[in-house]
């Protein structure tokens, strides 16, 4: 753990500015992901422990109630935005943040999209199909054949799409995107 002795109280408070600010620009930006503000703020308060943290210590840091602690690192652990880590000697569960940030957008994105993607296709597929079933049976009407015909193109040209979605969730799922769009290494300035 990275001690704070040596610092002097100003130092200290400006490192807490800085640590608030980065804390509310996640909190506000998590609603990407569907996290409410005060869930977002809990994994910034998460992200700058040098520690894994247990419900009670984030409870009382972030003025949240014990069991809303707790929805919201169910949320982000379902996400794979934190873990529930184990430490020798402590019957509490700690989480702490997984630092990959490449991999958190990467397990969320696979997560969420493709919950949507299998109901998006199902729905094209089904919908599909019955317009074909319309053709195979009023297949004489030009009417019908050029309307159901346009319908029939336009979710054939979903349904690649979300063939295509699902490619590029596999190659987030399995590091492949990071071959033509390398991670960035971390820099001088920043170390």
């Amino acid at each position: 753990m990275i001690s704070h002795e040596g610092l002097s109280d100003q130092q200290k408070a400006r490192i807490e500015k800085a640590r608030h600010r980065v804390i509310d620009s996640i909190g506000k930006n998590m609603n990407l992901y569907g996290i409410t503000l005060s869930v977002g703020h809990l994994y910034g308060h998460i992200y700058f422990k040098e520690h894994p943290v247990s419900l009670d210590e984030m409870a009382a840091e972030v003025g949240m109630s014990k069991t809303s602690v707790s929805t919201g690192m169910r949320m982000l652990t379902d996400l794979k935005m934190v873990n529930k880590v184990w430490s020798k000697g402590s019957r509490k569960d700690l989480y702490e943040v997984e630092m990959d940030w490449h991999q958190t957008f990467a397990d969320y994105f696979a997560i969420k999209w493709r919950k949507s993607i299998e109901q998006n296709v199902q729905a094209l597929t089904r919908s599909l199909a019955e317009l074909k079933e319309m053709l195979t049976e009023d297949g004489d009407n030009e009417t019908l054949v050029r309307v159901v015909s346009t319908d029939i193109r336009k979710i054939q040209s979903a349904l690649a799409y979300y063939r295509w979605l699902t490619r590029l969730i596999d190659a987030l799922e399995t590091g492949e995107i990071f071959k033509y769009i390398p991670k960035e290494a971390e820099s001088e300035d920043t170390k």
